[in-house]
């Protein structure tokens, strides 16, 4: 069995942590930031003081933090895994963070000897906990090959997409087409509601069609009921998107919708609703309409 170091046990990164550790590997958690969770240290996890320390105990060095500057100062601060990382040793950021940045991050990691992957996730707190992630991975194939089976046990669609920063290219247009479909039935619920339909029978009745999703199914559901918890929170879907808009105009092309949605997503935001789950981009489209499909 592996020993891995894995820095970031939030939402997703916990489940994810404990997924590992139930197939058998060996965890070292860094508590630079936050303490060790108390189950995965029960489960036998080491925690250290510094992502130094995880990285000179670890083979395999797993971070799942929120954005690209979380990702540069866990590699890169002065007790950060670049000063405990040497040949032999492979780095895999499964962050959802800038192509551009990972690529400069993988080239400073491969001077010290070590291998890194760019390895984000899609599937949600839901995928996380059931280990159904898809997983889009850009690196070496060699280095894929020694992870495969760590990744196996966190996910089921597990894709080397290319060289680094072609796995986070990937992740970037996950999150349109997420954000997008999110609108799309936000869109048709709001629609269907204020003309006087029952928005569960539509959607009931939607999922038979052309029309399904599991952005439908999922989210759907979520909008009619409001339960709006976060599995993936509206403020990270905004730094996403972000990414997105940014490298759409480094590359001179137009990503007309993204940037709607992306609108939409801002009035979420300003009515109080960063840290809603992204499903309630709805209630940005409900303040503009003055009107909420619940309220019926």
């Amino acid at each position: 069995m592996a020993k891995i170091g894995f820095i970031g046990t939030g939402i997703m990164g916990h489940p994810m942590a404990l997924n590992l550790q139930k197939a058998g590997h060996s965890l070292f958690l860094s508590a630079h930031h936050d303490p060790a969770p108390a189950d995965l240290v029960a489960g036998g996890a080491v925690a250290l003081a510094n992502p130094k320390e995880v990285a000179q105990e670890a083979e395999f060095i797993i971070i799942m933090v929120p954005d690209t500057p979380q990702v540069d100062d866990v590699l890169f601060r002065a007790d950060g895994v670049a000063a405990g990382v040497g040949k032999g040793k492979v780095v895999i950021d499964m962050s959802s963070i800038s192509p551009t940045a990972t690529k400069a991050f993988a080239a400073k990691i491969n001077e010290k000897g070590a291998q890194y992957l760019d390895a984000p996730v899609s599937g949600g707190e839901v995928g996380a906990k059931a280990a159904t992630l898809s997983i889009m991975v850009g690196g070496d194939a060699d280095a894929f090959e020694r992870v495969l089976p760590l990744f196996q046990a966190m996910g089921k669609n597990i894709t080397l997409v290319g060289g680094n920063g072609d796995g986070q290219t990937a992740k970037v247009a996950n999150q349109i087409i997420v954000a997008l479909n999110i609108q799309a039935v936000a869109e048709a619920l709001l629609f269907a509601s204020k003309n006087g339909a029952d928005p569960a029978k539509v959607r009931e009745a939607l999922m038979g069609g052309f029309a399904s999703s599991k952005i439908l199914e999922v989210h759907g559901e979520r909008m009619i009921k409001g339960t709006f918890d976060p599995g993936f929170r509206i403020s990270l879907h905004q730094k996403d998107l972000n990414l997105a808009l940014a490298g759409a105009r480094e590359l001179g092309i137009n990503l007309p919708n993204t940037a709607n949605t992306q609108q939409v997503f801002s009035t979420c935001a300003a009515i109080g609703g960063s840290n809603w789950d992204h499903s309630a981009l709805i209630k940005g489209l409900e303040h503009m309409a003055n009107f909420s499909i619940r309220d019926k």
